[in-house]
């Protein structure tokens, strides 16, 4: 497999070229940033890009985007130290075929690049709790700080009321209180 790599940390980019080559695979080119990533990959046409998700200018996402955009055919795996929902969701939006944390071993990572190039393994978004628009009405007051006396105040609903959606909402987020349904909701990318 002929591979493209692009991060802005030179060392990183040493190091998993060292790795990766040791594993049998064609280092073809090297990029430390977004667009040189895609000028390169269009120009020398490898079978995979590996791309840093967050890079200054140009980042991953919107390298994938536009290598899609200009008909780019490869395999497109992010490599990240993030985790969260939400960005394992933009990747598969912009077309990403894989989403790797940059701890994965030089064999690892080869394993998992060959089966995700025969179809054995893809990008599956996470799913997403579907909100309903009052929902996602107290969930936005909520991120304000509003007690549930002004919540109820603002919607014009009774206090019972907004508890029984704070608790749906809860429940749909998988979380205990107020603290862990902001944090859920922001990693799931209903709050900027």
């Amino acid at each position: 497999m002929r591979l493209l790599i692009a991060d802005d940390h030179p060392l990183f980019r040493l190091g998993l070229r060292a790795g990766l080559e040791g594993e049998g695979l064609v280092v073809v080119g090297e990029a430390e940033n977004g667009q040189e990533a895609l000028e390169k990959t269009l120009a020398l046409r490898p079978e995979a890009v590996l791309l840093d998700l967050r890079m200054p200018g140009l980042d991953g996402l919107e390298c994938t985007r536009r290598l899609r955009q200009a008909g780019y055919q490869g395999l497109v795996a992010l490599l990240t130290t993030y985790q969260e929902p939400a960005l394992v969701r933009e990747a598969f939006l912009a077309g990403a075929d894989a989403y790797f944390s940059k701890e994965l071993s030089a064999p690892e990572l080869k394993r998992r690049l060959l089966r995700v190039a025969r179809g054995e393994e893809r990008l599956n978004p996470p799913s997403l709790p579907n909100l309903t628009p009052r929902e996602e009405e107290v969930l936005l007051l909520l991120a304000q700080g509003l007690s549930v006396k002004e919540m109820a105040r603002s919607l014009g609903l009774s206090p019972d009321t907004v508890k029984d959606h704070l608790e749906n909402l809860y429940g749909k987020l998988l979380a205990r209180n107020r603290v862990e349904a902001l944090e859920r909701a922001r990693a799931l990318g209903f709050l900027k």
